[in-house]
């Protein structure tokens, strides 16, 4: 009998938060400006700032854990943490194993970029995307060879190092590469619309957190601070809300 007890109380502490007035915050930290380290060794961008206000509105606190993408929905589900605010794009694919709120970032295209040294219409070749990405999916699905790796920065090193031909991901998330890389990489071929908005994923059990979550993002949206917000860090031409 003790035993069902402690396997009882063990599955109630995985599918609740920690403590009801601590929400612990799931996030990559390697794919500026949504989420990044800084020089301070301290998570830093977009959805730093959003996440930390939207607590602050849902009288709540964040605690930021930092997690590997690949793993990043498994262990939402398996209880290390309450969300996962990491420039996840709201897929129905997703949807079946997690919750998402409303979108807090309108879809954004998807885009490639390529050494401008190399062949301009390379990205049908051998197409580097990040694992587990929606951007993955849509090369898989598009005639070009994907390579996959695990990290953004991977993807990038891919094109440089001669592995892959182009890189496909958000195209907020490739402008500054391009813009610091002094000429050496362009973007290639057309914008693509790959998945709907980011949103926050929770737990499916996790009814309560996403309806908090909801009404705060709802706030910021009526009084225009997540449009100052994504400004701040997509720039003046940014899609907002």
């Amino acid at each position: 009998m003790k035993k069902i007890i402690l396997s009882i109380f063990v599955l109630i502490m995985i599918n609740f938060p920690a403590s009801a007035d601590t929400i612990r915050m799931g996030t990559e930290g390697a794919y500026p400006p949504y989420n990044f380290i800084n020089d301070d060794g301290e998570i830093d961008g977009f959805e730093k700032d959003l996440g930390d206000e939207l607590c602050k509105r849902a009288s709540l606190t964040c605690e930021w854990v930092i997690n590997d993408w690949d793993s990043i929905i498994p262990n939402l589900v398996s209880g290390n943490y309450d969300t996962i605010i990491a420039g996840m794009s709201i897929t129905s694919e997703r949807d079946e194993v997690i919750d998402f709120t409303q979108e807090y970032i309108p879809a954004d295209p998807s885009a490639y970029i390529a050494l401008s040294s190399g062949n301009k219409a390379a990205y049908i070749g051998i197409v580097a995307a990040q694992t587990g990405t929606i951007q993955a999916s849509y090369v898989a699905s598009s005639g070009a060879t994907l390579v996959e790796f695990a990290t953004p920065d991977e993807t990038i090193a891919a094109v440089r190092n001669g592995e892959a031909d182009a890189v496909m991901a958000d195209k907020a998330f490739l402008a500054p590469i391009v813009s610091d890389s002094n000429g050496e990489l362009i973007f290639v071929g057309t914008d693509v619309s790959v998945g709907g908005g980011v949103g926050m994923g929770l737990r499916e059990s996790d009814s309560s957190l996403k309806d908090t979550m909801n009404e705060a993002i709802d706030a910021m949206k009526a009084d225009g601070s997540l449009n100052l917000l994504l400004k701040k860090w997509f720039g003046e031409d940014s899609s907002i809300f």
